[in-house]
């Protein structure tokens, strides 16, 4: 899973000269100009959406509620400048990047009438982890590349009021958090908030510098950065832990479900639109993943048998749960099996794709201030030269080892490393091309990728065979749990029963998944929504090319034009298999 604070961060490009954050945040182009080309269109929407990236650039994102409303008739303006463009080439790249940039601006039209800025954070991750992340990507090669970083963190106060102010504004609307959810937050907070200065993660870009700086100065920087934690950050973070403790807990509602916020419906089968890329409705959803329940269930006991026990799915889940053979004894023996099926996948890869990335990967802990965020998988940068990172969390040992070539094929390669770094390096494409969204291809191909590990031949053992089906439905459930919760009012225990009957997850896990997608509404529906079109494509192509069918193309044409929603995919597809000598 991709990390909710990267995923939208990622979303934009970088900006460079250190200026104050209200100066940075201002709109700097004139959205309503007369159209020009699709070149200026793009442009002008790339500098938009410039002011929400909290990656790089001089200061953090202005979220006031007046820059939401500038940039929402920003988009509203572009939208009405493609669409008067006259007509690209069908079958061209500019076409395609016409179609792409028509969706993104759709959906952040329709997002904009229900102002998500009252709710920035889910159970475990938000906009309080937009320092740590861009902390973890900043490379500091000059003076003036740390002056710039400290002169961020001295703006971080100032980004966190208002931030304050959109949770204020949900407060007034009923716009809010669950408690339960809240309230992981407030924990999180205060873990941030108590630990000492001198061990902010924020300090982490100055802790190597150039040799080109003279150490005089690079004691000098480091003292800045510690004056500028201790000054502004550390306040900073009291006061959002003042602000949980007294005004957003215990004013966060009670019930669970989207559809109990003000025009709730609405707005969860619009996040299901988004989060799908499809006109599925959440009724429809919750069929397919009764349909998707059943047959992995199926699948599972064949492969239970398969490992000669012979009493019911219940019971082999029981014994997967308690038998110490499949649980690491600590997170270090945990991290070296998983970096060794990494590697081994590693060596795998040259005979499924033509094309792979130049950008590595590495596996590491997560810090403690990111422990409430699910482990998953951290954008590299190529070109910083920032590896991508796959993070595990101090408890992930206690997840059982038959899962972990799935997790693996799923965080790493080659699912979001290998996916989103192909894209990074498309250079040619415009910025928004190149990004992590939407979520259905993305999470849609790391489900394919752990399928694609039994073709690969990554599945050694049939425990590891089942730890696959188990991860499937894992996913399958995350269908009916996300509907029920927020469209049919389900509670936390009546969702979470579909993981503990149908899977071999943790109850820590299955308690920790029910509660994300409490807090994260529709966002767990892309998953299995994106994978079955992804399966749905590579069957296409079998039976279209029959002998001519080479996977190695197929996989390469799937990711070459970077992510997209999966209509597009399809259309896309067919025109590869035109040119393939296909059939109509």
């Amino acid at each position: 899973m991709m990390n909710r604070t990267a995923v939208a961060l990622a979303f934009t490009l970088a900006a460079v000269s250190p200026v104050p954050l209200s100066a940075w945040a201002k709109p700097a182009i004139p959205i309503a100009k007369p159209a020009g080309g699709v070149d200026a269109v793009i442009a002008d929407y790339e500098a938009l959406a410039r002011q929400t990236d909290g990656t790089d650039g001089p200061g953090w994102p202005d979220v006031s509620k007046a820059a939401a409303n500038r940039r929402a008739q920003g988009y509203a303006a572009l939208k009405a400048r493609l669409d008067g463009l006259p007509p690209s080439a069908p079958d061209g790249e500019e076409a395609l990047t016409r179609r792409l940039l028509d969706w993104r601006l759709g959906v952040l039209m329709d997002g904009a009438r229900f102002d998500e800025d009252r709710i920035p954070f889910d159970n475990g991750d938000g906009f309080f982890n937009t320092a740590n992340y861009a902390a973890a990507t900043t490379v500091i090669r000059t003076e003036a590349d740390a002056q710039a970083w400290i002169a961020r963190l001295r703006a971080l106060p100032a980004y966190y009021d208002q931030q304050i102010a959109n949770m204020r504004r949900g407060l007034e609307t009923g716009f809010v958090q669950p408690r339960a959810t809240a309230t992981s937050v407030l924990n999180i907070l205060k873990i941030a908030s108590d630990q000492p200065a001198e061990a902010s993660p924020l300090l982490g870009p100055l802790k190597v510098l150039p040799a080109t700086i003279p150490a005089e100065r690079q004691a000098a920087l480091r003292a800045d950065a510690l004056a500028a934690v201790t000054q502004a950050v550390k306040p900073a973070q009291a006061k959002l832990v003042a602000f949980f403790e007294q005004d957003y807990v215990p004013h966060a509602r009670d019930t669970l479900g989207a559809s109990s916020l003000p025009d709730g419906r609405e707005y969860y089968a619009y996040a299901v639109r988004r989060s799908t890329t499809t006109d599925l409705t959440p009724d429809a959803v919750f069929a397919l993943g009764e349909r998707e329940v059943a047959r992995i269930r199926g699948e599972m006991e064949a492969a239970m048998r398969a490992t000669g026990f012979t009493g019911t799915l219940p019971e082999f889940i029981a014994k997967l749960r308690t038998d110490k053979q499949f649980y690491a004894p600590d997170l270090a023996t945990y991290v070296e099996k998983a970096s060794e099926i990494g590697k081994r996948i590693d060596g795998l890869l040259p005979l499924w794709f033509g094309k792979l990335p130049r950008l590595t990967w590495t596996i590491r802990q997560k810090p403690p201030e990111q422990e409430g965020s699910s482990s998953g998988y951290d954008l590299g940068d190529p070109v910083k030269g920032v590896p991508g990172r796959v993070v595990v969390g101090a408890k992930s040992f206690g997840d059982p080892l038959f899962g972990l070539p799935s997790w693996i094929l799923h965080e790493g390669v080659p699912g979001h490393h290998l996916q989103i770094a192909l894209g990074q390096e498309r250079t040619d494409l415009p910025a928004f091309r190149r990004k992590d969204e939407p979520t259905a291809f993305i999470e849609g191909w790391a489900l394919y990728a752990e399928q694609l590990g039994e073709d690969m031949g990554v599945y050694r053992t049939d425990y590891e065979r089942f730890g696959r089906l188990s991860f499937d439905m894992w996913r399958a459930c995350r269908l009916m749990m996300d509907v029920g919760i927020h469209w049919k009012g389900w509670s936390a225990d009546q969702a979470a029963s579909c993981l503990r009957d149908n899977t071999a997850l943790p109850e820590r896990v299955v308690l920790g998944e029910t509660q994300r997608y409490i807090a994260w509404p529709a966002q767990a529906l892309a998953y299995k929504v994106g994978e079955l079109k992804f399966l749905a494509e590579r069957q296409r192509a079998e039976q279209a090319l029959g002998a001519r069918f080479d996977i190695r193309a197929f996989h390469d044409a799937l990711l070459d034009d970077g992510p997209m929603p999966m209509d597009i995919l399809h259309d896309q597809m067919g025109r590869w298999l035109a040119r393939q000598g296909a059939k109509p």
